[in-house]
């Protein structure tokens, strides 16, 4: 229960429960899962190009010869990137920070993979850069930074929309996200 517990959204409660349905559970059945989460760990790494996670050197997307190669997606986590996909409207490349700059945390600069993002920047032919940091005082933090060291490559760098979700009432919105959805609001054609 107390390794159960560790899990993020796992708390007391579902630690018990998830260990007495264990206890519960066929042999076999929890074998499984035993070399599921061991293979987890053995067989996974980062992808060599965007720090994704990987089963060989590149990730799928890297390895896909129709992605778009002249753009890149900034994302915070590789879970980032899942929810993007699932969207089926982005099809360039991304790169995993791995954090956001946060100096209350002690992350820094140094602590994310900017450098390896300039890196890739000025090995490819990269025409854009989409910031997709977190809308979070660390993932606004980290967009401005990593726009300042983009602009002098002349490399044109955007960021997500924000804005009220579809299906959310205004009288519920907070005030910055009611600023930042009237600052980029569109024309209607």
């Amino acid at each position: 229960m107390h390794e159960l517990a560790k899990l993020p959204g796992i708390g007391p409660k579902s630690a018990q429960r998830l260990t007495y349905h264990l206890l519960r559970t066929q042999k076999e059945q929890v074998i499984s899962l035993a070399e599921a989460i061991m293979s987890l760990k053995n067989s996974t790494r980062l992808c060599s190009v965007c720090f994704n996670i990987a089963d060989s050197e590149f990730c799928p997307i890297c390895r896909n010869e129709k992605r778009d190669k002249g753009s890149i997606c900034v994302v915070e986590q590789p879970q980032d990137i899942l929810a993007l996909e699932h969207s089926g409207i982005y099809r360039g490349l991304y790169h995993v920070l791995h954090g956001a700059i946060s100096p209350t945390d002690g992350i820094g600069i140094n602590d994310i993979r900017i450098d390896e993002l300039l890196i890739r920047l000025k090995d490819e032919d990269i025409s854009e850069v989409i910031l997709a940091t977190n809308p979070t005082l660390e993932g606004e933090q980290t967009a401005m930074y990593i726009n300042k060291v983009i602009m002098p490559l002349g490399i044109k760098v955007t960021r997500l929309a924000r804005g009220l979700p579809f299906g959310t009432e205004l009288e519920y919105a907070d005030d910055v996200t009611l600023t930042r959805a009237l600052e980029g609001r569109q024309e209607l054609k």
